[in-house]
């Protein structure tokens, strides 16, 4: 017996590196004031079709779903759908246990399994895992407020640096209001009518179900029909033009990097003004780390209250992914080369790299005709740290290190130097 297609288990030492991500996602979180959130693993089917969309891909393809046997003949049966993404669940625990009566916006987040029926591929199960969050609440609360938009997005930026992803991306787009966004699938169906055609199979359905997916096809031969497209930003209401440059502003106060992308459009019916992806290049072409947007109209959407909202879903696999590969990239690195400031400072250069090999580190030696911006150049290539070796390091016994992952410089007495950069190698290998 094996693990079912599309699902794996999850061994040491590998668990390590999972457990590390949800503590520190936690620990972020928890300085944002979110409290966690645990809802079943499985949900009335109804709720995903009405929340996410019948016309997804996730409701109309890729959910487990199944009629429960009735315990009683008088009893009707019900259909039931192992949930493939949690916050329609969220928001149907919001409504349920009349959160919204505290008059408090709700910010909760939750870390577990999600369930989706498609096509196994690297860093894509069908069980997968998310760590996700929602701030959720009365519009007197400041739920519809940009702030909170930004707000979210500052807190994911520093959970990626928190834990060590290096290279991250933010895009960013509006998809309008409810009450906006219709005049533009208008526009983008009268302009698909005539070149939808000789789109991919994938188009073709979604210009007839769902056309805002149009505009997120890979296809490479689709790329120049769609970039001909109308874009959203050109159908946006003066309220949301004023909301999605409030964020922006926002995020620049911040200093959070963010690129405008008009295409992004995200693939669930709820979402609502704000969308996002943040992406890592080390992914290949499914390169998004996570995604999420607001969804004013959600609660509404499912019996609730009115009660504007905004969250993410991580893909914790792909964050695992990304994570193995930094660590990866870190371990074929040396430990740290040895820089001689001046061709005179040469010889003992070599002396301490022989020192340290000596220890057992990795070290790579540079040459004093180097110039020290070269040289860091050239180090921060081939190695964690740099070890400057002029005249004054020389004289003092005290040398100049540099860690290229944090930009910290310190000053390491020579007799200390092996072992902080053993501790150091130690550290990158335990992924801390």
């Amino acid at each position: 017996m094996k693990a079912v297609r599309g699902t794996r288990d999850l061994l040491p030492p590998e668990t390590a590196l999972w457990s590390r991500i949800e503590a520190t996602a936690r620990e972020v979180f928890a300085r944002y004031h979110f409290g966690e959130i645990r809802t079943p693993i499985f949900e009335e089917t109804a709720l995903f079709a009405r929340g996410v969309g019948e016309e997804t891909d996730i409701v109309s393809k890729e959910m487990y779903t199944w009629e429960d046997r009735a315990r009683a003949q008088s009893e009707k049966t019900q259909s039931l759908t192992l949930r493939p993404e949690n916050t329609a669940g969220v928001v149907r625990a919001y409504i349920e246990h009349k959160l919204g009566e505290s008059g408090q916006l709700q910010k909760l987040y939750y870390i577990g399994p999600q369930f989706r029926r498609e096509r196994p591929q690297k860093g894509r199960y069908r069980q997968f895992f998310q760590i996700g969050a929602e701030v959720i609440g009365p519009p007197h609360a400041g739920s519809e407020s940009p702030l909170r938009d930004a707000e979210v997005l500052e807190m994911l930026a520093s959970l990626l640096d928190a834990l060590g992803i290096e290279g991250w991306t933010l895009r960013l787009n509006s998809v309008g209001s409810a009450t906006d966004r219709p005049a533009y699938l208008a526009r983008l169906r009268e302009a698909l009518q005539p070149v939808v055609g000789q789109m991919c199979a994938d188009c073709q359905r979604r210009a007839e179900t769902n056309p805002l997916r149009v505009l997120d096809c890979k296809v490479p031969e689709d790329q120049p029909i769609i970039d001909a497209l109308p874009r959203i930003a050109d159908s946006l209401d003066a309220a949301s033009r004023e909301h999605f440059a409030a964020v922006c502003a926002a995020l620049d106060a911040a200093g959070v990097p963010y690129t405008r992308d008009h295409r992004l459009v995200r693939g669930l019916d709820y979402y609502t003004r704000t969308t996002f992806e943040f992406t890592h290049g080390g992914l290949g072409a499914q390169n998004a780390l996570l995604g999420g947007g607001r969804y004013d109209g959600l609660s509404e959407a499912i019996g609730g209250p009115k009660a504007p909202g905004i969250g993410f879903a991580i893909g914790q696999d792909r964050l695992v992914l990304t994570l193995q590969a930094q660590q990866a990239a870190a371990s074929e690195r040396a430990d740290a080369c040895v820089a001689p400031v001046g061709e005179a400072q040469n010889p003992a250069a070599l002396a301490l790299a022989r020192e340290l090999r000596r220890a057992g580190l990795r070290i790579e030696l540079g040459d004093g005709s180097f110039r020290v911006r070269k040289s860091m150049e050239m180090a921060d290539r081939v190695a964690r740290s740099i070890v400057l070796l002029g005249e004054d390091e020389l004289q003092s016994d005290v040398l100049t290190v540099k860690d290229f992952a944090t930009a910290e410089q310190k000053k390491i007495p020579r007799a200390e130097l092996a072992k902080h950069l053993l501790a150091a190698r130690a550290q990158v290998e335990k992924g801390q």
